[in-house]
C-alpha cells in the first residue's frame, strides 16, 4: 500500500507540473461537450483529462484501480452508481483527491451538480493491487 501511495504522489507531482500548460491550453478551447481526453498511458499509470458540463454526465463506467483527481476547474461532482445512490464530492481547483477502486460489479456516472464546467486530470494507478 505504501508503494502505491508513493507512486500516486509521484504521479500527482508530475501532473501538477503539467497543470499550467494544460490549464492555459484548455482556456483557449471552446468547451461545448462533456469529454475525456487521454494524456498518457503506460504500465504504471493512465492519465486523462475529463471535462464534465452541467446536465451532461459522463457515461456509466468503472475504475478497477485507485486514482488521484486533480481539478483544473472545481465544483461539486456527484458520483451516481447504477442503483441511483449518490455520493457528492466537492473539488477545489489545484488540490489533489484520492478515490479508491470501485467495488466489483459496480458502475457509476459522473454528474456535474453545478452550473459551470468541471475539469479534472485523473491519474489512475495500474499496479495498486
Amino acid at each position: 500500500m505504501k508503494v502505491s501511495l508513493n507512486r500516486a504522489m509521484a504521479a500527482t507531482a508530475l501532473v501538477l507540473a503539467l497543470f499550467a500548460a494544460i490549464r492555459s491550453q484548455t482556456q483557449t478551447q471552446t468547451q461545448t461537450q462533456t469529454q475525456r481526453t487521454q494524456l498518457l498511458q503506460n504500465d504504471e499509470v493512465k492519465v486523462w483529462r475529463s471535462l464534465v458540463l452541467p446536465n451532461a454526465p459522463l457515461a456509466m463506467h468503472r475504475h478497477d484501480h485507485g486514482r488521484v483527481i486533480i481539478p483544473l476547474q472545481g465544483g461539486t461532482m456527484n458520483i451516481v452508481d447504477s442503483s441511483g445512490a449518490k455520493e457528492a464530492h466537492v473539488w477545489e481547483a489545484g488540490k489533489a483527491y484520492w478515490l479508491p477502486a470501485n467495488p466489483p460489479n459496480t458502475t457509476h456516472a459522473d454528474v456535474n451538480a453545478g452550473d459551470k464546467p468541471i475539469e479534472v486530470v485523473v491519474v489512475e494507478l495500474q499496479k495498486d493491487k
